[in-house]
C-alpha cells in the first residue's frame, strides 16, 4: 500500500508529460522513416502512398487531396504573406499616375494588418501541416507493422463506424477544438504579435504601415518618463484592479452565503417571498440596473437629494469628508470606488444566494448534529462545517469569479463612463482613470485612442495575472484530501 501511494505521489507534471509525448512522437516518426518499406517512404512525398499499398484507397485519396490543398494554399497565399512577415510591408498606399489611363490610381500597396494576420495563419497552418505529415508517415508505418503481423486492417467504412462508436469522443471533440483554435488561439497569437509592433493611430492600415519594434512597448508600460506615463498608470490601475477583484468577489460570496442562511433559517417567515424578491432582481438585465444606479447616484440624483434633505450631506461636509454641496458618489476617486463595490454587492449577491442555497441543502445533517452533541454553538458549526463545505463545493466557482471580476467591464464602464473625470494629469496623459480596471483602460486605448500596440501589451499582462492567480488558486483547492473529509 505504501509503495502504491508513493507511486501516486510521483506523478509527472503536465509539462513533463507534454515534452515526453513530443519525444515519443519524434522517435516514432524517425523509426518509420528508417524502417518503413517503400510505400512508407513514398508517403513522405505522396501522402496516400502508404494507404494505397494497404488497399485503403479512399483514405489514401482523401489524404493526398488534403496534401494538394496544403501545397496550393502555401504556394498561392502562404508564401507571399510569409515573405513579407519580417517587415510587415514596405510599400505604402499612394496615388500614382497611370499613363495608360491618364488618371491617378492607387498603387499596389502593402497592408500591414493583413500581412500580420495571414502571416500568422499561414505559419500556423504550415506547423500543423508538418505535424500531420509526420503523423501520416507514422500511421502508414503502423499499418505496415499490422500487415506483417497478419492483423486485420480496417477498411474506410470500418474506420467511419469506429469514429461513431469506440472513437466517438474524437468525433465530438473535433468541432470544439477547431472552434477554440480559430476563435481563441489564433486571435490571441495575433494580439501577442501586435504587442511587438508600433500599431497605433499614426500607423493605421491601409493608409500607413506599421512594423516590428521588439520590446519597446513593454518597456514603455513598465517605466515612467517625462514624455510617457504608462508605467505610472499601469501600477495604479493594476493595484485598483486587484483590490476591486478581491472586494467584488468576497463581498458577494459571503453576502450570498449569509443571505441564504438567513432565508433558510427556521425562524424566517415567508421564505418563498424573500427568494422571489431577490430572484426578481436577477431577472432585470445588468446593464439596465447599472445605468439606473448611475443616474441614482449622480451629483444631482435621487441619492444626493435624499441625503441633502435629511442633513447627511451637511454632516459629511462638517466632518471634512466632502468639500462640495453634494456627495460625489461617482465623481471622487475614493467615493467612486466605495460606491462601485456597494453597487456590485447589490448586483451580485442574488446569484450567490441561489448557489449557496443549493449547496447548504446538501450539507449532511449528521455532521451538524454530531457537532451540536459535542457542544458546538451555531458560529462554531458555521466556521468548522458550513464554510469548509462551501469552499470545497464552490471553490472552482470562486476562482473563476475572481478572474471574471478582474475583467468585469460592465460594472466599471457603465457606472463611470461620461461621469467620472480624472484630475491626475499623469493618468490623463496615458488615457487612464483612478477607477479604471486593466480591461476598461485597454478598451479606452483601442476604441478612443486607437493605440492597439499598448492595448495588446496590457492584454498580455491581464492574461498573465489571471493565469498566475488561477493556477495558484486551483493548486491550493486540490491540495490535500478534502473530498474524503465530507464523505
Amino acid at each position: 500500500m505504501g509503495a502504491c501511494m508513493g507511486k501516486e505521489k510521483k506523478e509527472k507534471s503536465p509539462v513533463a508529460v507534454f515534452f515526453g509525448a513530443i519525444g515519443t512522437f519524434l522517435k516514432e516518426f524517425g523509426e518509420a522513416v528508417s524502417k518503413g518499406d517503400w510505400a512508407v517512404k513514398a508517403s513522405l512525398i505522396v501522402a496516400g502512398a502508404g494507404y494505397w499499398r494497404r488497399k485503403q484507397i479512399i483514405k489514401g485519396f482523401l489524404v493526398t487531396l488534403l496534401e494538394i490543398g496544403v501545397i496550393l494554399y502555401t504556394a498561392l497565399i502562404g508564401i507571399p504573406y510569409i515573405g513579407k512577415f519580417s517587415t510587415l510591408g514596405t510599400v505604402e498606399r499612394a496615388m500614382v499616375y497611370n499613363p495608360a489611363t491618364m488618371k491617378n490610381e492607387v498603387n499596389d500597396y502593402d497592408n500591414s494588418l493583413l500581412i500580420l494576420l495571414f502571416g500568422v495563419i499561414s505559419l500556423s497552418f504550415l506547423v500543423v501541416a508538418v505535424i500531420l505529415w509526420m503523423a501520416n508517415v507514422r500511421n502508414t508505418y503502423r499499418l505496415q507493422q499490422s500487415a506483417e503481423a497478419g492483423k486485420h486492417i480496417n477498411t474506410f467504412k470500418e474506420d467511419m463506424v469506429s469514429m461513431l462508436n469506440e472513437k466517438f469522443h474524437f468525433t465530438l471533440l473535433a468541432l470544439p477544438i477547431a472552434g477554440v483554435v480559430i476563435f481563441n488561439i489564433m486571435p490571441l497569437i495575433v494580439m501577442i504579435c501586435v504587442a511587438f509592433t508600433n500599431y497605433d493611430q499614426n500607423h493605421m492600415p491601409p493608409n500607413a504601415l506599421f512594423t516590428w519594434t521588439g520590446l519597446t512597448n513593454f518597456k514603455s508600460l513598465f517605466t515612467t518618463t517625462i514624455t510617457s506615463t504608462f508605467g505610472y498608470t499601469f501600477w495604479k490601475v493594476l493595484g485598483w484592479t486587484l483590490t476591486w477583484a478581491v472586494f467584488a468577489t468576497f463581498t458577494t460570496y459571503f453576502g450570498g452565503i449569509i443571505l441564504a442562511l438567513l432565508i433558510n433559517n427556521k425562524q424566517t417567515k415567508l421564505k418563498k417571498m424573500w427568494r422571489t424578491l431577490f430572484v426578481a432582481a436577477i431577472s432585470i438585465p445588468q446593464f439596465v440596473t447599472l445605468l439606473l444606479m448611475r443616474n441614482f447616484f449622480a451629483n444631482n440624483g435621487l441619492a444626493n437629494t435624499f441625503c441633502a434633505s435629511i442633513g447627511l450631506t451637511d454632516l459629511f461636509k462638517d466632518w471634512g469628508w466632502i468639500s462640495t454641496n453634494y456627495i460625489p458618489f461617482l465623481t471622487d476617486p475614493t467615493w467612486a470606488k466605495i460606491t462601485i463595490i456597494v453597487i456590485n454587492i447589490w448586483v451580485g449577491v442574488p446569484y450567490l444566494m441561489l448557489i449557496a442555497t443549493g449547496v447548504l441543502m446538501n450539507i449532511p445533517e449528521e455532521l451538524k448534529e454530531s457537532a451540536r452533541i459535542d457542544g458546538a454553538n451555531a458560529f462554531q458549526i458555521f466556521r468548522k462545517i458550513t464554510m469548509p463545505y462551501m469552499f470545497f463545493i464552490t471553490g472552482p466557482y470562486l476562482v473563476t469569479q475572481f478572474t471574471a471580476n478582474i475583467n468585469n467591464f460592465n460594472v466599471i464602464y457603465l457606472l463611470t463612463q461620461d461621469v467620472y473625470v480624472t484630475t491626475d494629469q499623469k493618468l490623463a496623459a496615458s488615457w487612464g482613470k483612478e477607477i479604471d480596471l486593466l480591461v476598461t483602460w485597454l478598451y479606452r486605448l483601442t476604441s478612443e485612442q486607437y493605440n492597439y500596440k499598448m492595448a495588446a501589451v496590457i492584454g498580455i499582462c491581464v492574461f498573465i495575472v489571471c493565469a498566475i492567480i488561477t493556477l495558484f488558486a486551483f493548486n491550493f483547492l486540490i491540495k490535500g484530501d478534502k473530498e474524503e473529509t465530507f464523505r
